[in-house]
């Protein structure tokens, strides 16, 4: 007796790969699985079924004999046999919200709804995409189960929503043209580095997309950069100007093909064109040609305009010094440090040393640029160029994302080209990233000697993104391509909000509901060209998001260019004010998720803030919510004389911290040898009667003024230089005994002088200490070591003390000042030891390119 079910194949399911098939069962239609058989089933032959499955095709003879023994079984003729209850079927709607589009979602939804044998459609709308599925109860509960549990890997889902319709019939599923009636509520991916797959393509000679300077698939390759509307498909991206060929669309539509539905894809055949300009005016050069010629002209020393993802870099060898001065003295970059590009992992490993989470950091699908220590005895091919990163204890390393960069180095067999290249943005130092081919063509002649392009439009401007790995976590330093613009979380619901952030680092937010959308860095405001950056960010951001805010944010420093902004484009709309370091504080509360009627203990360090009391703030304890704060100790006032003068140069801090320390100006000292008589005259002046002066507790101007004093640097090329260079020499400093006698600094805490006023932390006896040590000969390490040492001590006892007072116990770590990673991981370490809960930042910055997600957090609680 067989034991099985006999059926009759009526058709099969198209769609599914051949894997389904219509059968008739005693008149009944049932969709089953044939992928067990040896050969696919003709129409009308017969296979005998078990649990779903065809097992066997038999012949009729055998058919009849199993519906026999099935009448046997059922214990009398087939015609006296109630019939077996059919299994009821459901179909239901669901919607998904989030990073959803251009991640492989519809793909996944079809092969999904194929293995559970439903049968409906799925489409992209402006708000995420929709999936009708109808068939078993329990494999549309699964259907909905995978979606929220399983969806592929780049994508982020925000929420399901299941709705049950009326069945309708059908018998495949579909994939539906893309629905633009919706109002827009979603983001694409941000763009993802070229994929392990893509790269095994790139590298098999036997691949028609061999050596494909833009080969890409569902799981990586640009996303954002791309994008002009919703939903994301190509007719609403820049690869609509290319029309796939044959062998791209079939890969496109096959649901089987790592690229079906991949928007970038395309081949040699269809896709964009890498070419080759130079000055001279000679014939361009294309595809192959251009990739040797631009690879030559860098191993000659010369540097060459590449266009990337996000806009042109501009590129020369890094281990040759001069194709690295050259650069540096044609885009007066002065001396802030170039990110380097290397071949592969081996290459990075002989420049710097990595850490596990340095390495995750740096190979992940994002690969930022990651700051990680230079080695002090690179590998047998030697160093980068000193002028590379002149005085940086780092190096900025990123490896190859894009596969025009992987060519770029070159394949196995390729003529050899440099293995590690400086890879800066595309423009004039302080002006904005080029994207345009013409621009570049333009504003790049001084700089570049050649250019090497190719016809895909940039949409979205996107620099690099910047990060290092510090006390076991992410810390983001500029957040931009690979990040932006994914949505974060809010803590609680807020109305429809832009705000324009702070003029340093620029970034804008949107915010409405539950998610806030934090743009690519845009920069600082320095000029007309970044403002209107901001406003065209500001723009792709609305267009992609949806949120029509009603209410604009801004910081309260009246003369910053950022707020003027704002009011420039509220057309009516109410334009709030935050305070700067309490927006710094809200926006680690916010991406750690605490509430709204929450407060911590908020240590906002860093350069320059506008404070309520009109001085310029830095050195901040707030005891903060979203909605108020409260200045619960600071450091103690110093004059800053000439605002951006001493920010340039940190001897003026030197001098402004020896005279509020008692200290005489004694040309001994490194600072006061530094500072021109005559000026030293002027500043006397300023001290002594407050002309052009105005007090500031800025942890930020502290660090300068002891990097000064320690001889490490006086005047600076760009912000925090001093510091940067004051912590590489801590990291170098041998270990000392715990507290030797004498060598420990130490702030001098002043109680608050009257109610409601702060504590005050008085650098005194540090100054002091630090002067006491250069006459004594002491190590500049040590110096650097001991002040880090300090100022993570200060932070333990003053959220002591603030804790005693308020019985709080989470401390947030905010401001550009903790991007110091000696700081950072040593001042997380003096809190957690005294059982205080550390939240520091992990998703955003700690500078001003988090300030917009805190502003809006304040601005929606009322604050």
């Amino acid at each position: 007796m067989c034991l099985g079910i006999p059926g009759r194949v009526v058709e099969s399911v198209e769609g599914y790969a051949g894997q389904l098939a219509l059968v008739d069962v005693e008149g009944a239609r049932r969709r089953v699985n044939i992928g067990m058989l040896d050969t696919p089933p003709a129409t009308g032959d017969w296979v005998l079924l078990h649990m779903g499955f065809a097992l066997e095709i038999i012949d009729e003879a055998k058919a009849a004999h199993a519906l026999s023994g099935l009448e046997l079984m059922g214990g009398g003729p087939r015609e006296r046999r109630d019939p077996e209850p059919r299994q009821p079927r459901v179909r239901s709607r669901f919607e998904v919200r989030g990073v959803v589009q251009g991640v492989g979602f519809r793909p996944f939804v079809y092969v999904t709804a194929a293995e559970l044998s439903l049968v409906g459609s799925v489409s992209n709308t402006g708000t995420g995409v929709v999936a009708e599925v109808e068939g078993d109860p329990g494999a549309v509960a699964e259907f909905g189960r995978r979606l929220r549990d399983r969806p592929p890997p780049l994508a982020v889902v925000e929420s399901v929503t299941e709705t049950e319709l009326p069945l309708a019939g059908g018998a495949e599923f579909t994939i539906e043209d893309s629905s633009t009636a919706d109002r827009a509520r979603t983001l694409v991916s941000p763009d993802i580095a070229v994929c392990a797959d893509c790269l095994a393509e790139l590298r098999d000679p036997g691949n028609r997309r061999h050596r494909h300077p833009f080969i890409t698939c569902t799981h990586c390759g640009p996303r954002f950069t791309i994008v002009t509307g919703l939903p994301y498909d190509r007719a609403a991206t820049t690869m609509a100007a290319f029309a796939m060929c044959e062998e791209c669309r079939t890969e496109y539509g096959d649901p089987r093909d790592r690229r079906f539905h991949a928007q970038p894809i395309a081949c040699h055949a269809c896709g964009p064109r890498l070419e080759l300009i130079t000055p001279d005016g000679g014939t361009p050069l294309h595809g192959e040609q251009a990739l040797r010629a631009a690879r030559r002209l860098l191993a000659g020393g010369g540097i060459v305009a590449v266009k990337g993802l996000g806009g042109y870099h501009l590129a020369c060898d890094a281990r040759d010094g001069a194709a690295v001065a050259r650069l540096r003295h044609r885009k007066h970059r002065g001396g802030k440090p170039f990110a380097v590009m290397v071949r592969d992992l081996g290459v990075a490993g002989e420049l710097v040393t990595l850490t596990e989470g340095g390495e995750a950091l740096l190979s992940g699908a994002r690969k930022p640029i990651v700051l990680l220590p230079r080695r002090s005895s690179p590998g047998p091919a030697g160093g980068v160029a000193q002028a590379v990163a002149p005085g940086s204890p780092d190096l900025g390393l990123m490896l190859p994302y894009t596969p025009l960069h992987v060519l770029l180095f070159g394949l196995d067999g390729d003529e050899p080209g440099p293995d590690a290249l400086v890879m800066t943005s595309g423009n004039r130092s302080g002006e904005r990233i080029v994207t345009d081919d013409a621009r570049a063509l333009a504003e790049l002649a001084p700089l570049a000697d050649a250019w090497l392009r190719h016809d895909r439009a940039i949409q979205v401007p996107c620099d690099d993104s910047v990060s290092r790995f510090v006390a076991g976590a992410e810390l983001p330093l500029r957040r931009s391509r690979g990040y932006a613009p994914l949505p974060l979380a809010l803590p609680f619901e807020v109305p429809p909000l832009l705000a324009a952030g702070a003029d340093l680092k620029n970034t804008c937010a949107l915010g409405e509901g539950g998610y806030a959308w934090v743009s690519q860095h845009v920069g600082d405001l320095d000029d007309l060209a970044t403002v209107q950056a901001l406003t065209r960010t500001a723009d792709q951001l609305t267009l992609l998001t949806g949120v029509e805010p009603e209410q604009l944010v801004a910081d309260r420093h009246p003369g910053y260019r950022s707020g003027a902004w704002a009011r420039a484009h509220a057309r009516g709309r109410a334009v709030r004010t935050v305070q700067h370091h309490h927006a710094h504080i809200a926006s680690v509360m916010g991406e750690h998720g605490l509430g709204s009627g929450e407060s911590v203990i908020g240590f906002a360090f860093d350069g320059t803030g506008l404070g309520a009391d009109g001085a310029v703030w830095g050195g901040e304890v707030l005891i903060a919510g979203y909605k108020s704060y409260q200045r619960a100790a600071q450091l103690a006032y110093v004059p800053l004389a000439g605002g951006d003068a001493s920010v340039l140069r940190p001897y003026r801090m030197a001098l402004a911290h020896l005279r509020a320390a008692g200290v005489p100006w004694d040309r001994e000292l490194p600072s006061v040898a530094a500072c021109p008589a005559a000026e030293r005259r002027v500043l006397a002046h300023q001290f002594a009667t407050g002309f052009g002066c105005v007090p500031t507790s800025s942890m930020g101007r502290l660090f300068d003024a002891v990097a000064s004093l320690a001889g490490v640097r006086h005047e600076v090329a760009y912000e925090a230089e001093a510091a940067i260079e004051l912590e590489g020499l801590s990291r170098a400093a041998p270990p000392e005994p715990h507290d030797p006698p004498g060598s420990a600094y130490g702030f001098a805490v002043r109680p608050a002088p009257g109610p409601g006023d702060p504590v005050v932390a008085d650098p005194t006896p540090v100054i002091r200490a630090v002067v006491s040590d250069v006459r004594a000969g002491v190590a500049r390490e040590l110096i650097a070591a001991r002040f880090h040492t300090c100022v993570a001590r200060l932070t333990a006892d003053l959220a002591e003390g603030c804790r005693e007072r308020t019985g709080l116990g989470v401390v947030a770590l905010g401001g550009g000042v903790f991007q110091n990673a000696v700081l950072l991981e040593a001042t997380q370490h003096a809190l957690e030891a005294a059982d205080f809960t550390v939240l520091r930042p992990r998703l955003l910055p700690p500078n001003d390119g988090g300030l917009a997600f805190g502003q809006l957090l304040i601005a929606a609680s009322g604050g």
